[in-house]
């Protein structure tokens, strides 16, 4: 088996810049768009430069999975490192804001269609599971922090994933309409999970 190039702190910076890139062409035109040539235009090097770090299509579909999880971890961190230190008025929204990208309702559909299509895409894929478990330990300290840990974590992130189909779909604000669904929620499943610890003791 053919031995991919030496690391280096040079090449590794290279590597991650490339992967940066590749995440850039996903989020910007979809995981159709991911090759080579693209990535190159987007960081400024040269098609050879991207092929010797990344010598196949999967293995660059792959860190650009990498990147763009690292940038919603990140994200997300950034959220709860200001909840944690100035308090919440609105939990819902915060939980909202920490799982939606940053910009208008464009950026989050936007958003959205390339998680739908990266499911075509067997690496992108693998590589956005395979970093969920660090988005899944975030968005739990997030909910401790908010007051909200009776509240899963998988049934959070459905109650916004749902709620921005729903309002996309339907031409409605997303993030209000996301907000709104989760404020009415997290009450319910509080108590509902304070009601099933104390059955259990």
């Amino acid at each position: 088996m053919a031995e991919g190039p030496a690391r280096t702190a040079k090449g590794d910076r290279r590597r991650a810049e490339l992967a940066r890139a590749a995440a850039d062409v996903v989020r910007a035109e979809g995981p159709a768009a991911l090759s080579h040539r693209a990535v190159a235009a987007r960081a400024g090097l040269s098609l050879s430069a991207t092929t010797y770090y990344y010598a196949g299509l999967d293995e660059l579909a792959a860190a650009a999975g990498a990147a763009l999880m690292d940038a919603w971890v990140a994200h997300a961190g950034d959220v709860l490192g200001r909840a944690a230190s100035g308090g919440a008025a609105d939990p819902a929204a915060v939980v909202v804001e920490a799982v939606l990208p940053p910009g208008d309702d464009a950026a989050v559909r936007a958003h959205y269609e390339q998680l739908l299509a990266a499911g075509r895409v067997p690496a992108l894929a693998a590589a956005l599971g395979s970093g969920r478990a660090r988005l899944d330990a975030v968005l739990a300290d997030l909910l401790r922090a908010l007051g909200a840990d009776g509240v899963g974590v998988p049934v959070a992130l459905a109650l916004v994933d749902g709620a921005v189909v729903a309002a996309v779909s339907e031409g409605r604000p997303v993030r209000a309409t996301a907000r709104d669904l989760l404020a009415a929620a997290l009450p319910a499943l509080h108590a509902a999970a304070g009601d099933a610890g104390d059955a259990v003791r």
